[in-house]
C-alpha cells in the first residue's frame, strides 16, 4: 500500500513539474511583449510555465495557436491546429495503413525554432509525431 501512495504521489509532482498554469501578470513582460508582437491578434491567451519556459495558447484568426517562449521572449517553438486534409499525403497513407477505421481527432504542425517542421496526428488518444517526410517519430 504504501508504495502505490508514493508512485501516485510521484506521478503527481511530476505531471506538476512538467507545466503549471499561470497568470499573465506572473508572465515576463519580454514575454508578454514578443506575443503581441508577433501575434496581434491573439485572443483569450491562456498561459503554462514549463521548467524556464511559457507557452501560450490562444486563438487567432479562428485558429488554435500554442507558441512557446524562453524567459528571454525567444520563441523556442509554434504550433498551429490543421485540419486533417492539410497533413502531407505520406502520413495520411501511413494512418490509412496503419491506424483502419480511425479518425484523426485534431492535427497540427510545429515548427522549431529553427525552422524544423514536425506534425502531430491525435488518433484514438494517441499522439503521433512525424517529420516534414511523413516519417514516424513518436507514439504517444
Amino acid at each position: 500500500m504504501r508504495k502505490s501512495v508514493i508512485i501516485v504521489v510521484a506521478l503527481v509532482l511530476s505531471t506538476i513539474a512538467f507545466a503549471q498554469k499561470v497568470k499573465s501578470t506572473k508572465v515576463p513582460e519580454i514575454v508578454l511583449k514578443s506575443l503581441m508582437s508577433k501575434y496581434p491578434n491573439a485572443k483569450k491567451v491562456k498561459w503554462d510555465k514549463e521548467e524556464n519556459n511559457y507557452e501560450a495558447s490562444f486563438e487567432s484568426n479562428k485558429t488554435k495557436n500554442s507558441v512557446l517562449f524562453n524567459a528571454s521572449g525567444k520563441i523556442i517553438e509554434t504550433e498551429v491546429e490543421i485540419t486533417t486534409a492539410q497533413l502531407p499525403k505520406s502520413i495520411l497513407n501511413y494512418i490509412g495503413k496503419n491506424y483502419k477505421d480511425q479518425k484523426v481527432k485534431e492535427a497540427a504542425k510545429i515548427i522549431s525554432d529553427k525552422g524544423i517542421i514536425t506534425y502531430e496526428a491525435e488518433i484514438k488518444g494517441k499522439d503521433l509525431l512525424f517529420d516534414e517526410n511523413g516519417k514516424l517519430l513518436s507514439v504517444s
